[in-house]
């Protein structure tokens, strides 16, 4: 088979080594791709908005299936561009995609259906919402409704807070357009967890569990970024909250996007907080998380083409996921200065220490090649490195280990990802 993977990330990196696992791939295209993907696969210069551009090349080079791996071109309908094209494609139509698209519409899903998440209220206009915090219950969230890069989520702690929030996301225009509707919820407390899941339009899979942390300093201090790193599985995901999920979360979700009419095929990413009051979704992500693939994949038996293509045919009722019995701990190297001002350009140094150690990775993030040919650093988030362990406490030592082996000019990270955890862990 011929693969075309769409996006740049470590994603879609992660999902590059994945794919060249495969008995049944022997040739990997990437758009755009970047400086570590190339390892895998041949990066082709096509932006991922360019649908018609992208449809063309996948025809041209008689590419098999194409997998979208990025958020936005999900959302503006690249699925629909490939199938008119008579293109197989791995990922949702612009009528599914909805489900990360507009925060409102999931809200609203999950009010009728009865899906748990947090009380919230939907706003057009800033006077409206400025209104409704007058008298509103603090702390409280406010989101944009559209995408911004995974940051467009204020936690308001008084009402002054709310109040500047609501002209950062309405007024400034922080987030271009994301903001000029937006979500107003109930605060809720407990533990966040990640739970990605392959569907077929009927059929859900769920696949192992994993945190983000998404602050950019230690303690979970500072801004809110795409992910500074991540741990699978986690501690807090048991048995009984797995069990409730399927009851009332995942294969809910799934009959009622069948149900409006928007079948979905591809991933749903569910994003979970622990309340005391039991397990209610955060928010709906309509692909692979970033970072959490870096962590879910590593652990991953199957083939992961098989699994593309039973979502793409709608047999995934024939598939079942298996999931390696150990951890994985992903630590991003970022450009100081991340999520604001940072410099790029910088040359990248110790990738060769990774080819002799199994279960050790470094998925590229934001890298490049420069006119020397030299690999650089070209990103906010430029690498993650990712290790495995028995346990969490072993993955998390290996994966702080693995990131001395790398250099670069202004290299930053958390040094605390997965520290939280540790006291969890009997030896």
């Amino acid at each position: 088979m011929k693969v075309l993977i769409v996006g740049s990330g470590g994603r879609e990196h992660a999902i590059a080594w994945k794919v060249a696992k495969s008995a049944k791939v022997d040739k990997i295209y990437c758009a755009p791709g970047n400086a570590g993907i190339a390892e895998f696969a041949e990066c082709v210069p096509i932006g991922a908005m360019e649908f018609d551009k992208m449809a063309a090349f996948a025809k041209e080079h008689q590419v098999d299936l194409t997998v979208i791996g990025m958020d936005d071109p999900l959302v503006g309908g690249i699925v629909d561009v490939f199938e008119k094209e008579g293109l197989r494609v791995f990922g949702p139509r612009k009528n599914a995609a909805i489900l990360e698209g507009s925060k409102a519409f999931s809200k609203d899903l999950m009010k009728k259906y009865k899906i748990p998440t947090a009380g919230y209220e939907t706003f057009d206009t800033p006077e409206a919402a400025l209104l409704y915090l007058e008298t509103a219950e603090m702390p409280i969230v406010l989101k944009a409704d559209g995408l911004a890069l995974g940051k467009g989520v204020l936690i308001c702690n008084t009402r002054e807070e709310a109040k500047e929030g609501v002209k950062t996301l309405m007024l400034d225009k922080q987030f271009g357009s994301a903001g000029d509707r937006i979500v107003v919820e109930e605060f809720m407390t407990g533990r966040e967890v990640s739970v990605l899941s392959f569907v077929d339009g009927d059929t859900i899979r769920i696949m192992t569990s994993a945190q983000d942390h998404k602050r950019a300093k230690n303690g979970d201090q500072g801004l809110n970024t795409g992910g500074m790193g991540t741990f699978s599985p986690s501690p807090f995901y048991t048995e009984e909250v797995d069990e409730f999920c399927r009851k009332y979360v995942y294969q809910a979700t799934v009959d009622a996007m069948k149900a409006e009419g928007r079948p979905f095929k591809g991933i749903i990413f569910f994003g979970l907080m622990l309340t005391e009051k039991g397990p209610k979704v955060l928010e709906y992500n309509a692909r692979f998380g970033d970072p959490e693939t870096q962590v879910v994949l590593p652990r991953m038996k199957n083939d992961i083409v098989e699994v593309f293509e039973a979502c793409v045919d709608g047999t995934l009722d024939q598939i079942q996921l298996e999931f390696e019995d150990n951890a994985a701990v992903c630590v991003v190297l970022a450009s100081e200065g991340y999520p604001e001002h940072y410099e790029k350009g910088y040359p990248i140094s110790g990738f060769e220490n990774f080819k002799d150690h199994d279960g050790y990775y470094v998925f590229h993030a934001g890298t490049k090649f420069d006119d020397e040919g030299r690999i650089v650093t070209n990103g906010g988030r430029v690498l993650g490195v990712t290790a495995k362990g028995e346990n969490l406490k072993l993955a998390r030592e290996n994966a702080y280990r693995a990131t001395e082996w790398i250099e670069f000019g202004n290299k930053y990270m958390r040094d605390d990802i997965g520290k939280a955890i540790d006291e969890l862990i009997v030896e």
